[in-house]
C-alpha cells in the first residue's frame, strides 16, 4: 500500500471510530507510519484528507444507487433493490458507511457537514426521484415523494446502524424481504 493510500485507510478508520474531530493529524500520520509533510503533500489539510475520503468511496455509492433507484414498473421490486444495494454496500465498506451515519448529526456548521451534504442530498435525490415515478402507477403516493424517499433512507439506515452495533445481522435471507414488506404496508395502508 502506498503512503496516500495507507493515509486514506488509516484515516477513514479513525474517523469512523473516534469522530472528526477526536483524530488529529498527529495521530494520523503516526499510525500510518508517515510523516505530516506526507499528509499535507497528498492533502493539504486535514479538511482536505476527509474531502477526499468522502469524493473516493461515494462514487461508488452513487453510481450503485443511480443503477438500482430507477422505477421498473414494480415498487416492491424497486424498493427491494434499494434495500439490498445498501446492505451490500455495507459489506463492502462498512466503515465508511459508518462514518457516514456519524455525519447525520453533525453541526451544520461544522466542516464535516459541508463536506458530506452533497453525498447525502444526492442519494435523496434519487430516492426521492423513484418515489414520484411510482407515483404514476400509484396515485396515492402522489405528493408523497418526500416522505417516502426520507422513510426508506431512515429505515434502511437505522438497520445499518443496528447492524453495525452488532444487535442484528442483515444477512439473513429474510431480513430485506421482511424490512420492505414493513415498508410497504406504510405506503398502502
Amino acid at each position: 500500500m502506498d503512503n496516500r493510500s495507507k493515509i486514506l485507510y488509516i484515516a477513514t478508520k479513525l474517523f469512523a471510530s473516534y469522530g472528526y474531530d477526536a483524530v488529529g493529524v498527529q495521530q494520523i500520520v503516526s499510525e500510518a507510519g508517515v510523516t505530516k509533510p506526507t499528509l499535507y503533500h497528498y492533502f493539504q489539510s486535514k479538511q482536505g484528507l476527509f474531502e477526499t475520503i468522502v469524493e473516493e468511496k461515494s462514487e461508488p455509492l452513487l453510481s450503485g444507487l443511480r443503477e438500482v433507484s430507477h422505477y421498473n414498473g414494480d415498487i416492491t421490486r424497486s424498493i427491494t433493490a434499494v434495500t439490498q444495494f445498501y446492505f451490500n454496500y455495507l459489506d463492502h465498506d462498512p466503515t465508511f458507511y459508518r462514518l457516514l451515519l456519524m455525519t447525520w448529526f453533525m453541526p451544520p456548521a461544522s466542516e464535516v457537514y459541508a463536506v458530506v451534504d452533497r453525498l447525502h442530498y444526492q442519494q435523496f435525490e434519487m430516492l426521492e426521484q423513484l418515489f414520484i415515478d411510482a407515483a404514476k402507477d400509484h396515485g396515492n403516493m402522489r405528493g408523497r415523494h418526500k416522505q417516502y424517499a426520507v422513510s426508506l433512507r431512515g429505515t434502511i439506515d437505522t438497520y445499518i446502524g443496528l447492524s453495525l452495533q452488532g444487535y442484528i445481522q442483515l444477512n439473513d435471507s429474510q431480513r430485506v424481504y421482511r424490512i420492505v414488506h414493513q415498508f410497504m404496508h406504510g405506503i398502502f395502508s
